[in-house]
């Protein structure tokens, strides 16, 4: 899929790249979904879903990517997404952005609430960057 005329240029990068590792990996019912996004130093690291026989041991592609960027972290300094952008191959054979699920929503809000998550909106069919904590109404904070 071609970028929204709203996406900057870094967030068309991450669009990209969660595209190309997903071009690359994709496998029904196994490998649906990929996520790009970029830590505060520029980074991009990336994640691929990871579907399990029982469904409960699948690990959604945002997770694996906040992962690795956390893996990839200095010591002592916490993790700090500004962007992350999911897509998926439905329908039809074509990438389509999509809004991560309710886990991966609480768990992107929990280490970035203030990261742009871009999302797909069910009227209009039209990607939107929103900000993280506003994927969840009265989210409760927990202190860490």
């Amino acid at each position: 899929m071609s970028a929204p005329p709203s996406m900057s240029p870094g967030d068309t990068e991450l669009l990209l790249a969660a595209q190309d590792l997903l071009a690359r990996v994709w496998v029904s019912g196994r490998h649906e979904v990929a996520t790009a996004l970029r830590t505060a130093d520029g980074r991009v690291h990336t994640g691929v879903h990871v579907e399990g026989s029982c469904r409960r041991s699948s690990v959604c592609a945002e997770g694996v990517a906040l992962g690795t960027a956390r893996g990839a972290s200095t010591a002592g300094e916490p993790l700090s997404v500004v962007s992350v952008v999911s897509v998926q191959i439905k329908p039809a054979g074509r990438f389509r952005i999509i809004a991560p699920c309710g886990v991966c929503r609480e768990l992107i809000s929990d280490y970035c609430p203030d990261a742009t998550v871009w999302v797909t909106t069910v009227e209009g069919d039209e990607p939107v960057p929103l900000r993280a904590l506003d994927l969840l109404p009265e989210k409760s904070r927990r202190q860490w």
